[in-house]
């Protein structure tokens, strides 16, 4: 996985006010939780942030520079605005090199359905645990040859080395179904679906943060 160096600031404005007042500075308001410490308040720059999360993935390793005090974090939970995509909020956890965490990771359905199937993701991530450093950003689940009726489960899934599958092995992720006509309806009806105007965005205020 990748590693990224922010450098990060104390927070000492907390609430809505001061919430809104840092990402007007262009800046994401976060919290850093774990190893029994108490909650350290600090903000992150948006663009960087952002760029480390794009290329990165959501459980992109980063080591936060606060005023001249490394700590390594994870992102833990992430809050987007509905409308514009933007961070809003971020809780981040402590870890330590070597340390085992446990994290949800994002499973990617890829290769070509049969002919006369399609596919449903029943669910999108699955649970591990993984050394810290070594956090997987993704895992690619290859549908190809699946048979109409038959299903993939968290259990098929091919796990590097290092890294222990915590869901169930018999969750279904993918199941395979034939085409009919209901499916393709709702596919068309899906497709049709009109995008939020620009009206809808002004009216439109961030989620409260959770921890503020």
């Amino acid at each position: 996985m990748s590693e990224v160096r922010l450098a990060a600031e104390s927070r000492t404005e907390f609430g809505k006010g001061g919430a809104r007042r840092t990402r007007r500075a262009g800046k994401i308001p976060a919290v850093i939780y774990g190893h029994g410490d108490n909650p350290r308040h600090v903000s992150l720059p948006a663009r960087e942030f952002t760029a480390a999360i794009r290329h990165g993935g959501v459980n992109v390793l980063l080591t936060l520079d606060i005023e001249g005090t490394e700590q390594l974090v994870i992102p833990k939970a992430i809050q987007r605005h509905a409308i514009k995509g933007t961070f809003d909020h971020v809780d981040l956890l402590a870890v330590r090199r070597g340390e085992k965490v446990t994290i949800d990771v994002p499973v990617i359905v890829v290769g070509d359905v049969v002919a006369g199937g399609v596919y449903e993701q029943e669910h999108p991530s699955v649970s591990v645990e993984a050394e810290a450093t070594h956090l997987p950003t993704e895992f690619e689940l290859d549908i190809t040859g699946v048979e109409i009726g038959s299903h993939v489960t968290a259990g098929d899934l091919k796990l590097p080395n290092g890294v222990a599958l915590l869901t169930d092995p018999e969750q279904i992720l993918v199941v395979v179904r034939e085409v009919t006509t209901a499916s393709v309806t709702e596919e068309e009806a899906g497709a049709g679906e009109e995008a939020p105007s620009a009206g809808d965005e002004a009216a439109e205020e961030p989620a409260a943060e959770n921890g503020e």
